[in-house]
Parts: C-alpha cells; sequence; structure tokens
C-alpha cells in the first residue's frame, strides 16, 4: 500500500512515540537504523530528560550519533553479551514475521543486535507489511577484497544484482568498511530461510538482509493514525 510522504511521516513519528513507550527503566536498549528508529530514538531522548535512566547499544554510527546528542548513556556492543529490547524498523516484512532489513546498510549490526536480543519490537508503517518479500531487493554485504570473484559466485548460483553506490559513482561504504550487493528476483524471495543458507556459505559474504527466527512483536502504524502490535 502505496502512503504519500506527509502521512508516511506523521505516522513514523506515532509508532516512535509507541514504541518509546515499551522501553522500561534499567533496560539496555539496541537502537536500529532507519528513518523509523530514528523517530523511535527521539522519543526516547524525551522520555530520559523526564528521568527514564536506561542505556542503550546502537546498531550505527547514525544512530548512536543520536543518543549522544540526546544525552542517553551508551554502551559498547563489544562490552555486552545480551541486549534486553532492540527496537529497529524494517524494509519488509511478511505474515511469519520474516524480514528484509539494508536499506541504510546497517543489516550486519542490526542482526547482531537482534539475535544478541531478550526481545525485539519491529516498527513498521502499514506500507512494509508484504505477502513475499524482496520487492525492492535485498542487500548483501561483501567483503572489498575479492569483489568480484564474489559477486561471480554469487551470480553463478542465480543472484543477480547491483553494487550499491553513491552520488559520486564511489561505492557505498558501511560502517564496518564493507561494500553493499542489492540482489534481485522477478520472482522476489518466498523463501528467504533457503536463500539466506546459500548465499552466506559464500567466502567474501559478511551478511544478507534476510531476518528470521527471532522473538519479536511487531508494531504497525497505519494510515488512519493508529498504532497497534499485529497479533
Amino acid at each position: 500500500m502505496k502512503l504519500d510522504a506527509q502521512t508516511q511521516e506523521n505516522i513514523k513519528r506515532k509508532i516512535g512515540e509507541r514504541a518509546a513507550s515499551f522501553v522500561e527503566e534499567g533496560m539496555l536498549v539496541g537502537l536500529g537504523t532507519g528513518s523509523t528508529s530514528t523517530y523511535f530514538i527521539r522519543s526516547l531522548i524525551k522520555r530520559c530528560q523526564e528521568g527514564l535512566k536506561v542505556h542503550v547499544v546502537s546498531s550505527s554510527n547514525r544512530s548512536l550519533h543520536l543518543a549522544v546528542e540526546g544525552g542517553i548513556p551508551t554502551v559498547d556492543m563489544n562490552q555486552v553479551t545480551d541486549i534486553d529490547l532492540t527496537i529497529d524498523g524494517a524494509d519488509e516484512i511478511d505474515p511469519k514475521n520474516r524480514m528484509v532489513k539494508g536499506g541504510g546498510g546497517a543489516h550486519t549490526r542490526e542482526k547482531i543486535l537482534a539475535t544478541s536480543s531478550k526481545k525485539m519490537l519491529v516498527i513498521v508503517d502499514e506500507s512494509k507489511l508484504v505477502e513475499v518479500l524482496g520487492k525492492f531487493g535485498v542487500a548483501i554485504e561483501i567483503l572489498p577484497f575479492g569483489r568480484k570473484a564474489t559477486l561471480a559466485k554469487l551470480r553463478k548460483i542465480g543472484y543477480e544484482g547491483k553494487m550499491r553506490t553513491q552520488e559520486s559513482g564511489e561505492f557505498t561504504l558501511t560502517d564496518n568498511g564493507n561494500y553493499l550487493f542489492d540482489i534481485h528476483s522477478p520472482t522476489h524471495f518466498p523463501t528467504p530461510e533457503e536463500d539466506h543458507k546459500k548465499i552466506i556459505e559464500i567466502t567474501g559474504v559478511v551478511e544478507t538482509g534476510f531476518f528470521f527466527d527471532l522473538p519479536l512483536k511487531v508494531l504497525v502504524g497505519y494510515k488512519d493514525g493508529t498504532v497497534a502490535l499485529r497479533r
């Protein structure tokens, strides 16, 4: 379902505000990356300014800078083994709560946070609810070293796509210093677990944008202004 830009921004703001209410005193909270996550972080900053005491760990430099600027105490992910609650958006999510992430290029770190969390809250507007994943492609993070060999192996097993680039024409770099290869399929990706398994076995691939088997709930913002957990 296509939403106009203003409606979508209003929905994201409401989702962010509601998501912040799920955070409890003393939690270690994982911060996602992306526009909806940004609204959540801003709402969390407001709650902290009102007296809530939490620590956060971030999935990207962007989210980290937002938290620091807002005065929320941050923790380096290298110093923790588990997270109480991660709140993050998604590019797409299907009826089985399988997701595609990576539009912002932070999916590897986001997946580390997600798989290290006791609970996860995914925050999306209704346009992100899909029957089959992959309409807009799926990001694959790859090492710069041996890039052409890695891409040749991906194409050999049927995954076509293109390197993500900046306006300058240079390859987009992740916070990990790696490249992004966005794969596409005319049938999309109805079996993401199988696609992930085949892709991740290729040497040179760091991580895929497929997310599944996570202990999550989904908070959805609808165009009529309501925000509710998906059952």
